[in-house]
């Protein structure tokens, strides 16, 4: 017999449908919808004459005995990042550029690296066959050294060719997990049904459809995740989805959220620590990163609100002083740099709790609200805060 979900009554999720009511009425006014420029899926054809172009460059310098070189954009810089709150953060469209030339030693390698990785791209999309960043790694593991090696000069390339990387033919290993009332198809065409039981399964990167999900919520780490599970959250406020990322989300995550946003319009709230980097995470799933600033239209959801945990929470819930962590320096330098990032200017709320981390010194983890009882988050504190709208 299928198990039927248990979830709250009707009346619980009014202020949650007023919020999706709120949010429906900001894009039908074109107020929080991507204007649609930016990175899009390129067909194999561009992909393939865009590298056909590169190397033809190469070979011409060549024959003008000249030296080779890449030119990339700068993705380390704030000064090539302009902010849009329907947005994020993305690249300015006249960013300054790095040379990766073949005749310095500083650089010869990693322009050869670039040559050798583009050459197995033109052959995964010319075969029309995927591989992972971890595939591409093994291929010559002493001759890249590392696995870092290897993913920031797919980000390059996709920066220079100015196309996502999925549309490289290269993927990545997905580390996020998903539950709830979700299903999915696999790309080998396998059927997924996501439960509301006590288990999860990997982030997919294919979407089916939804089973009337009131919202979705994003959860910074994996041990909350799991405790969730363990509590039966889902199918207490079912019907609903959860996901996470296990702490910096990858890619597949940051795409399954946006595209879960995109298909459904559902509200997304964000539970991280509260602390500066469970901030910066959130911030990375709303408003995107430097790094990947050139394919933000495809990864940003500027419509996530900041569930919890606030540290306003701290104080107004009593959480005993014990259960807090003074800021270390390193958190004091992190929150200092995010109070300092253009999109604080229209989120006045956050700024405010930021300051209020600030001004105590003491930041506090998810865990510390079982101080007050084990099961405190998944039977009092989150679904107070959805029923009464307590996120920013």
């Amino acid at each position: 017999m299928a198990f039927a979900p248990m979830g709250p009554e009707a009346s619980f999720f009014e202020v949650l449908d007023r919020h999706r009511a709120s949010l429906l009425a900001t894009l039908s006014r074109g107020g929080q919808e991507p204007s649609g420029q930016g990175t899009r899926m390129a067909s194999s054809a561009e992909v393939l004459a865009s590298i056909e172009n590169i190397i033809q460059e190469i070979v011409t310098s060549l024959a003008r005995k000249e030296a080779p070189a890449f030119i990339i954009d700068n993705r380390s810089s704030w000064e090539n990042i302009k902010f849009e709150d329907t947005v994020g953060l993305q690249m300015v469209s006249h960013c300054t550029t790095r040379k990766i030339r073949s005749d310095s030693p500083k650089s010869v390698q990693k322009f050869a690296l670039i040559l050798k990785i583009l050459s197995m791209i033109y052959k995964l999309v010319q075969s029309n066959t995927y591989a992972t960043k971890r595939d591409i790694y093994y291929t010559d593991s002493q001759l890249f050294g590392n696995q870092t090696i290897v993913d920031n000069i797919i980000d390059d390339i996709s920066c220079m060719l100015k196309v996502p990387r999925r549309s490289l033919h290269i993927l990545s290993t997905s580390k996020g997990l998903i539950a709830g009332n979700l299903r999915y198809v696999e790309e080998d065409g396998t059927r997924v049904s996501c439960t509301c039981g006590a288990s999860a399964v990997a982030v997919p990167s294919n979407i089916e459809g939804i089973r009337n999900a009131k919202f979705l919520l994003i959860v910074e780490k994996d041990a909350t995740f799991q405790r969730l599970l363990d509590d039966n959250f889902c199918n207490q406020m079912s019907p609903c989805i959860m996901v996470t990322g296990k702490g910096v989300p990858d890619l597949n995550t940051r795409l399954l959220v946006k595209k879960l946003w995109d298909l459904f319009h559902i509200p997304v709230f964000t539970l991280v620590d509260a602390d500066p980097y469970g901030i910066e995470i959130m911030c990375i799933y709303k408003y995107g990163s430097m790094s990947m600033s050139f394919e933000a239209h495809n990864l940003t959801v500027p419509a996530i609100r900041w569930l919890g945990l606030l540290p306003s929470d701290i104080k107004r819930l009593n959480i005993p002083k014990d259960s807090l962590i003074p800021l270390t320096k390193r958190d004091q330098k992190k929150l200092d740099s995010i109070l300092k990032r253009p999109y604080l200017t229209c989120q006045p709320f956050w700024r405010k709790e930021m300051e209020m981390m600030a001004d105590s010194k003491m930041k506090a983890e998810i865990q510390a609200l079982t101080s007050l009882s084990s099961d405190y988050l998944s039977r009092v504190y989150l679904p107070n805060k959805l029923k009464f709208g307590g996120w920013i």
